[in-house]
């Protein structure tokens, strides 16, 4: 097989490594096995993909994706409980649903503030929160941002700007569940012991 041959496959592998968590290795592995299995997985791969990139889109209210304007959390009205958690990226929101317990609505930023980056305030999607907190409703913003500096950073600029507006809590930190201190973080085990609480 010739190099000409094989160009749509060094093109796939190619697309496939720029995938979080595949390199290039990884990404070759994975097209080979999608060869192998190519009426198992490919091919529907393939028609699933294609149709995700036809009708994915943000929600214009909250950011999360979906194939609609406004994505199903957005529209359930059983939702509007004045409860608003604030997260940086779509995965965050994925996860907090996973975990099955908030019962309230979201706001996805698209990022966090950095100076290195040069991502200020007007790049992420603040403006929006605070007229959702002026708008909808809201009692309470729960600040679930990574414990990062740029993630800190920015829950304290949203709290400067919804200050007197709302109630403002954020996700307690510290040790996991079934984590065991000695494979701990300093900075883990240093915010779980300033947030621990009377038993």
């Amino acid at each position: 097989m010739t190099a000409q041959d094989n160009s749509d496959i060094e093109a796939l592998i190619a697309l496939m490594a720029k995938l979080p968590g595949l390199g290039p290795r990884s990404a070759r592995r994975a097209v080979l096995h999608l060869i192998r299995k190519r009426a198992l997985v490919l091919t529907p791969l393939a028609d699933a993909m294609g149709r995700v990139a036809e009708t994915a889109r943000e929600c214009l209210n909250c950011g999360n994706v979906g194939t609609s304007d406004i994505c199903a959390l957005c529209a359930d009205e059983t939702r509007a409980n004045g409860e608003l958690c604030v997260v940086e990226d779509v995965a965050d929101l994925w996860a907090m649903e996973r975990a099955g317990v908030f019962k309230g609505r979201y706001h996805v930023l698209g990022g966090t503030l950095s100076a290195l980056d040069a991502v200020g305030p007007e790049d992420l999607r603040i403006p929006r929160l605070v007229d959702r907190v002026a708008t909808e409703g809201v009692n309470e913003v729960i600040l679930a941002l990574n414990a990062t500096i740029d993630g800190q950073t920015t829950a304290h600029y949203i709290a400067d700007q919804l200050e007197g507006r709302v109630k403002l809590t954020s996700l307690a930190q510290g040790v996991p569940i079934g984590g065991e201190l000695d494979y701990l973080d300093d900075g883990t085990i240093s915010a779980a012991l300033r947030a621990r609480k009377e038993i």
